[in-house]
């Protein structure tokens, strides 16, 4: 399978896994860090846009309480990841300025990816967080769970923010070397899947018996978080995180770890989920100028070329757009309320603050956000 997906990738998501950050249960390894920031540092320099899901926080929390040993309350669990939050940022915010990058906190739960205007909110910020050149650093909000806090719970935050924020690329940095065909610490001979498609079934054999190599070291959740990524068209490569440079060899197309590739392209995905897998909640009346420009030109929505709004709908609900006759020429997430588009309708961009008393965007519906029917 072709690695120059990897030396292609623009935006990356990295996640770093608690079993690589701790150093034998004293505390976070920052030589490690230090290391994995220097390599997307170099990323960085090549253009490349990153955002980091790191884990380590509770095992910070639980070093720096004086703990012994992981507390089973899941309240201590809370308070220690609050803690040891604190030290995670100080270290990350600390490696990265030897290379004059900014970072960012952000933290999300499962809650704020099934609400559609708290999603909006997270990718907003993460897009701008990325164009304003800061490495936004991602992890579970631990702090506020009410369920237990489970190990490799990050994996798949890790893939939710790659299909967030519609990125090429999911490095999922392990302890492991990859995903491998028996479990290597038992089979000497255990081969390394270089490569394989995400939803390719007979991986989940692996997992099938006690010895399966999917089924340690949460490497169940790599496959899955995989193949969550693939549905925004996002590939993923599990790699060894204490291998030399393994982020430097992995944009530069070597053969390490395992690559999941997905089926479809990241913009293609996108727009196939928006025209088929969500209802569609209310109407845009567009006129003549307004469907010019989503059909031929390709561009976002203005309120300025929007003639009448029906139905309600609330931000980030898919909207359908037609033309003077009722026909459907474009449906995409809509960035205000019907309440909202109605008073904004036909006016500027530069018009919405004064109407509305703020502005959440210049478009009613970003490009990236609508996908045309005709």
């Amino acid at each position: 399978m072709n690695r120059d997906i990897a030396k292609d990738a623009k935006r990356w998501v990295i996640k770093i896994g608690s079993a690589l950050l701790t150093n034998d249960g004293a505390g976070l390894d920052r030589k490690a860090i230090d290391s994995w920031v220097e390599q997307i540092a170099q990323l960085l320099s090549q253009g490349s846009e990153v955002v980091l899901v790191s884990s380590g926080a509770i095992a910070e929390g639980i070093v720096r309480l004086g703990w012994t040993t992981r507390p089973e309350s899941i309240h201590e669990l809370q308070a220690a990841a609050a803690v040891g939050q604190m030290g995670l940022i100080q270290t990350y915010e600390s490696s990265f300025k030897r290379f004059d990058h900014h970072t960012a906190q952000i933290l999300l739960d499962h809650d704020d990816m099934s609400n559609r205007q708290r999603y909006l909110n997270a990718r907003g910020a993460l897009q701008t967080l990325i164009s304003l050149n800061v490495v936004p650093i991602v992890n579970e909000n631990d702090t506020v769970v009410t369920d237990e806090i489970r190990f490799g719970d990050n994996d798949s935050l890790a893939a939710l923010v790659a299909n967030l924020i519609d990125a090429d690329m999911l490095v999922i940095l392990t302890d492991k070397d990859g995903l491998f065909d028996t479990n290597p610490d038992i089979n000497p001979d255990a081969q390394l899947i270089s490569a394989a498609m995400a939803n390719d079934v007979s991986l989940d054999a692996l997992a099938g018996g006690s010895n399966g190599t999917l089924g340690r070291g949460g490497m169940v959740t790599k496959l899955q978080a995989a193949r969550l990524a693939a549905r925004s068209g996002c590939n993923t490569v599990i790699a060894g995180g204490r291998n030399q440079n393994i982020l430097h060899q992995i944009a530069s197309g070597e053969n390490v770890g395992t690559l999941l590739s997905a089926s479809q392209k990241p913009l293609a995905a996108r727009k196939q989920w928006l025209a088929g897998q969500l209802q569609v909640k209310g109407k845009l009346i567009l006129d003549a100028g307004a469907v010019d420009v989503l059909t031929r030109r390709g561009r976002s929505l203005l309120a300025v070329g929007v003639t009448a709004v029906e139905g309600i709908f609330t931000r980030g609900d898919l909207v359908s757009c037609v033309d003077s006759n009722g026909i459907e020429v474009a449906r995409g997430l809509v960035g205000y309320n019907s309440d909202e588009a109605d008073r904004i309708k036909g006016h500027s961009a530069e018009s919405i603050a004064g109407i509305l008393g703020y502005r959440e965007g210049d478009e009613l519906i970003h490009r990236d956000n609508l996908v045309v029917s005709i």
